[in-house]
């Protein structure tokens, strides 16, 4: 499988973290571009050939300890999986000037496929809220390829708790 459009576009940096990283198709393009990439997953034989190009992780980080501790990358990347209580620890994995690249199912795929359960499908702007202290740089919320998909791409600016100005956008 190819990688995302997505990560293509936006993914940058000399380190990587990809979240539920599977069969590694992020991981072996990113390493790839000469990053040093870590990639966790709870499941050994998806992960297993990917030991020769990355760190590996194994470990069911739904119902255990986040495995990391304090390491932040240059670049943290999720697509296709959602788990809603990581993503403070996915913010805070995000070094400063670093990058979080997200990409799931949002709702309404319900309607075209799986995953269907409303634990699995991003509602509209959650992932805008979810990265409120980050400086968005790129977002899409939309039908694409057959599939309902919400997309963000946010910087961890450098040296400030408030990385840029809050605008209130007018009601329409």
């Amino acid at each position: 499988m190819n990688p995302s459009p997505w990560v293509i576009r936006w993914a940058q940096g000399e380190t990587a973290l990809d979240v539920a990283c599977g069969s590694g198709r992020h991981v072996r393009w990113l390493c790839g571009r000469g990053m040093r990439v870590t990639g966790i997953d709870r499941d050994p034989a998806a992960t297993g050939p990917l030991h020769e190009v990355a760190e590996i992780i194994t470990a069911d980080i739904e119902n255990s300890a986040w495995p990391l501790g304090s390491r932040q990358f240059d670049l943290v990347l999720a697509t296709n999986y959602l788990w809603r209580p990581l993503l403070p620890t996915l913010i805070a994995a995000v070094a400063p000037g670093g990058r979080l690249l997200y990409e799931t199912f949002a709702i309404g795929q319900q309607t075209v496929g799986r995953p269907a359960r409303s634990e699995f499908l991003l509602q509209p702007g959650e992932l805008l809220a979810a990265c409120a202290g980050l400086r968005v740089i790129g977002y899409e919320d939309g039908f694409e390829a057959g599939r309902y998909v919400q997309r963000i791409a946010a910087v961890k600016e450098q040296g400030s708790a408030e990385p840029y100005p809050r605008y209130a956008l007018a009601a329409e």
